[in-house]
């Protein structure tokens, strides 16, 4: 087996599969290691959503630019069904202090050039019929999205594996070591050791013990996130759906079943002892007890289904996208705070421009790895 390629991924997450993908295309060759399953973190354990709106600013630029160029193309190019919907998204609120979240949150989005306004209760009816009259705001984007994200995440695995891409699973990686002062090696718990001019680190969590054994720290810490999925509905909407305090997500699946994720509150209280993460007893009934204050005809709905995974969640809450001057050949992508499959192919796009030293698709000045460093 050849245990040495132009460029070594770690993680087989959508940014992993999606980054050697595109490298690919570019003909570069490219080994991708993966300590579990192909998309086994939060590339299977999300939501969906495809969105730019209640994003930060810092990364709004790769939503908008997947959004507008990815995205609507991704189910021909990648030859399988990823189930997109461009269909809008619709942020409720119940209450004068839900309006004004997610007033600032419009506010800071049309200041970054995204097309979202606040509506009231009535007209967001007129978008989605079966909303509750407890709603009397929204916010709402008409250009985002849903999509599947564990279909996804295999879609640009399977293309880049047909173009020559080496995906190895059930490699944990234990250590990067340098050459001449550059990333070069990649050190696994079975003592294989694989070597790239580049290494990028795109491993979730895991990224932060990676990144250390060669001196670099990023401010990553584990947060359990919940979703649950129904029984088949009839057709209702395909708008993607959220909340101003971001207690629920979700929309409807081209199967009929609602997928919603959402939090109890109490999440980070539980045991961190695996990397998948422990669904409770406390969040689903949360998570679907605001779901029928919002959309009371799926009351009776039954749930067939229930996860749990933890998302890296950095310190600022916005996803490290860049090189490393201090080790060149060293790329990191982590800290994606729950938001990094609707930027997945976007960033898998910037890290192929990165490691190439092309021209990248956007500027993420914001989402430099060096932020947190204490400042002179």
């Amino acid at each position: 087996m050849n245990k040495t390629a132009d460029v070594v991924i770690i993680g087989a997450g959508i940014t992993g599969c999606a980054a050697a993908y595109y490298l690919a295309k570019k003909g570069v060759s490219v080994i991708v290691l993966e300590s579990e399953m192909i998309g086994h973190g939060g590339s299977s354990r999300n939501g969906g959503g495809v969105r730019q709106s209640a994003r930060d600013v810092r990364e709004l630029p790769i939503a908008m630019y997947a959004i507008e160029h990815l995205w609507p193309n991704l189910s021909e190019e990648l030859g399988c069904d990823i189930e997109y919907h461009k269909e809008g998204n619709l942020r409720l609120g119940k209450t004068p202090e839900h309006l004004e979240i997610l007033k600032k949150l419009v506010d800071k989005s049309v200041s970054a050039g995204l097309d979202v306004r606040m509506i009231d209760g009535d007209e967001a009816r007129q978008i989605c019929p079966y909303m509750s009259h407890e709603v009397i705001g929204a916010s709402w984007c008409p250009t985002d999205g849903h999509a599947n994200p564990m279909v996804t995440t295999l879609a640009f695995y399977r293309r880049a594996r047909a173009m020559g891409v080496h995906f190895i699973s059930g490699e944990e990686v234990v250590e990067l070591q340098k050459h001449h002062g550059m990333a070069r090696k990649v050190i696994t718990k079975a003592g294989n050791c694989y070597e790239g001019g580049h290494i990028i680190v795109a491993a979730g969590y895991a990224s932060r013990a990676i990144l250390n054994t060669v001196g670099i720290d990023v401010p990553l810490m584990k947060h359990n996130l919940e979703c649950l999925v129904t029984e088949v509905q009839p057709p209702m909407f395909w708008q993607m759906l959220g909340t101003a305090e971001a207690d629920f997500y979700g929309h409807q699946t081209n199967h009929g079943s609602f997928v919603f994720g959402g939090s109890s509150g109490l999440d980070a209280y539980v045991k961190n002892d695996n990397d998948a993460g422990e669904a409770t007893s406390i969040t689903a009934p949360s998570v679907c007890r605001g779901i029928m204050k919002y959309f009371p005809d799926l009351a009776d709905a039954k749930i067939v289904r229930h996860w749990s995974g933890f998302m890296d969640d950095c310190a600022d809450h916005v996803p490290i996208i860049d090189k490393v001057n201090e080790v060149p050949g060293l790329v990191i992508a982590c800290g994606f705070t729950g938001h990094g499959f609707g930027i997945g192919p976007g960033t898998g796009l910037l890290l192929s421009q990165l490691v190439l030293d092309e021209t990248p698709c956007v500027d993420v000045p914001g989402l430099r790895y060096d932020r947190f460093k204490a400042k002179a």
